[in-house]
């Protein structure tokens, strides 16, 4: 998680990526607790690879995610962007046993049972336009014997999500050790596929698993898109999104939101697919399919598909926004 998230910005360059709350809770705090879930068996030790950069209180607050599973936290840094093998080569003395390795930008729905003969798992996602991802290649045994990025050609529709299962982690460490010493390189960098193929060469069986829904967080569009998704999964799951301190004068949730603490909504509609973080003020406005995080003010607003973020005030006409922490434009 390491990633500077450029494609997100402006709201990546206060806080990093994984950090963005999705229906009220950070993007890796949900990845963290949903593979858990689906793992469903003791986890020893979950370490984060992050930057440097993003600090000590940032760093107390991963460490406590691992805590509250029961598992040891560990901190690793990746200061330079040399891609995924490197990433992973970065937690090299975490490599050791079974464990799982994910990208902390997207989030996944699924249930499952890990196939204990494989040496790995790769999930997957059925998509409509696989041209424009990494995609497996299956046997017929429904082994995968290829990882192909972006084909030209049809290859197969299921897209690689970025959550990975190996039975030992420390073979793939062995063999990304051997692509960092030989300096194979694809796009600039050093890339967990490079790792994987020399494992499929060697004869270890992969196996896709296969997630009911994957949910990216790449950009503000499909940000808002997944927090819309989460809301109405949580929904549907039973679980209670509006704070009971919610100030409501004059005004209409139309759930799924998520609602949080000293929250004043006042002559508006909010929802469905709002989050609106603790501390904001809705006055006048009508908000749905947004997400606002915390100590916001909006005023005099008609807002859809928007994505503002902590300590904004806005007072304007225009429906479609991204805003970034302490602006103010009234």
């Amino acid at each position: 998680m390491a990633g500077r998230g450029s494609r997100l910005r402006p709201h990546t360059l206060t806080i990093p990526k994984p950090l963005i709350p999705i229906a009220g809770k950070p993007i890796v705090h949900r990845l963290v607790e949903d593979i858990a879930g689906v793992l469903n068996q003791p986890i020893e030790e979950i370490a984060f690879i992050i930057h440097e950069s993003f600090g000590k209180k940032v760093e107390e607050e991963l460490v406590a995610i691992a805590q509250k599973l029961g598992a040891k936290g560990t901190i690793y840094y990746q200061n330079e962007a040399l891609g995924t093998g490197h990433a992973i080569m970065c937690a090299e003395k975490s490599l050791s046993g079974p464990a799982v390795i994910a990208y902390a930008d997207t989030l996944i729905r699924a249930n499952f049972d890990l196939d204990a003969t494989a040496d790995s798992v790769i999930w997957v996602k059925q998509v409509d336009q696989p041209e424009a991802f990494g995609v497996v290649n299956l046997n017929e045994a429904n082994e995968i014997i290829e990882l192909v990025e972006k084909p030209k050609e049809f290859v197969s529709d299921l897209a690689v999500i970025g959550i990975y299962y190996f039975k030992d982690v420390a073979v793939l460490k062995n063999e990304l050790q051997l692509v960092i010493k030989n300096n194979i390189i694809h796009g600039g960098e050093y890339q967990i596929n490079d790792g994987i193929k020399q494992m499929m060469a060697k004869g270890m069986k992969f196996v896709p698993g296969e997630v009911d829904e994957w949910m990216d967080c790449g950009n503000k569009d499909v940000t808002v898109d997944t927090n819309n998704r989460m809301l109405q999964f949580l929904q549907h799951d039973g679980e209670n999104l509006v704070s009971p301190d919610v100030t409501l004068e004059n005004g209409t949730i139309i759930p799924p939101c998520y609602i949080g603490e000293d929250v004043y909504i006042i002559n508006s509609t909010v929802g469905p697919n709002v989050s609106l973080g603790k501390g904001c003020h809705i006055i006048n406005t009508s908000i749905k399919n947004s997400l606002v995080q915390t100590h916001s003010n909006l005023k005099n607003a008609n807002l859809d598909n928007a994505m503002i973020g902590n300590h904004v005030t806005f007072d304007g006409d225009f429906k479609d926004i991204s805003i970034g922490d302490y602006s103010v434009l009234e």
